[in-house]
């Protein structure tokens, strides 16, 4: 299942959503790689010329700080509802996994925000973002059983490995921050994983 038109032009920005995975709690693989490095620099002082700068694509670190929120409470909302309405175990235990990432995530993006004074602003990409999770989510609850389990995880192996693609070609060359830069670099495993579990999980639902 293709993700729509507004989140593909979105997902450069909504990589961000998992960058901060290195700083949380999770288990396995994505904890193995996500911690592999647990050195970060220190953050860029508020004032400093480079973290006001916009990012690629220019956003400016405000408006990034509401995408990453977004963007994480888009998939933990898909998440959610997987794991309420699958039947499946293997797809229950992904979407759990799913939510508590994204909701470390937020965590940790919060307080990476707070120490560099920067204040979430809502924009066009955040707000587009919110409305195709809405959709993506009305989607879903149309289905039922394994129809049900195949849409929601061919979504998910398109969204990370879209994010995969920003993270390399687009955030890692474009990162103005030095903290920001090294927090991608060090969780581009994790995101990596995630892709993995999600294609380990669709082909095993193609052969159920």
């Amino acid at each position: 299942m293709a993700l729509p038109a507004f989140r593909r032009t979105a997902l450069s920005l909504a990589a961000l959503a998992l960058a901060a995975l290195a700083a949380c709690g999770g288990e396995d693989a994505e904890q193995n790689a996500a911690t592999s490095e647990t050195a970060a620099p220190a953050a860029a002082p508020a004032t400093d010329p480079a973290a006001a700068a916009p990012a690629a694509g220019g956003v400016t670190d405000p408006q990034i700080a509401h995408i990453v929120v977004t963007a994480n409470q888009v998939d933990s909302a898909a998440g959610e509802l997987a794991n309420t309405r699958s039947t499946n175990p293997k797809v229950k235990e992904f979407a759990q996994r799913m939510v508590t990432d994204h909701s470390g995530v937020n965590k940790a993006a919060t307080e990476l925000v707070t120490r560099l004074g920067v204040t979430p602003e809502d924009n066009p990409t955040s707000q587009q973002l919110k409305q195709g999770g809405d959709q993506n989510v009305a989607g879903l609850q149309g289905k039922n059983g394994a129809e049900f389990d195949r849409a929601y995880v061919a979504n998910e192996v398109t969204y990370h490995q879209a994010v995969l693609d920003a993270i390399d070609q687009t955030l890692i060359p474009g990162a103005q921050n030095a903290e920001l830069k090294a927090l991608l670099e060090q969780t581009r495993p994790a995101v990596a994983a995630h892709l993995e579990h999600a294609r380990q999980l669709q082909a095993s639902l193609g052969q159920s």
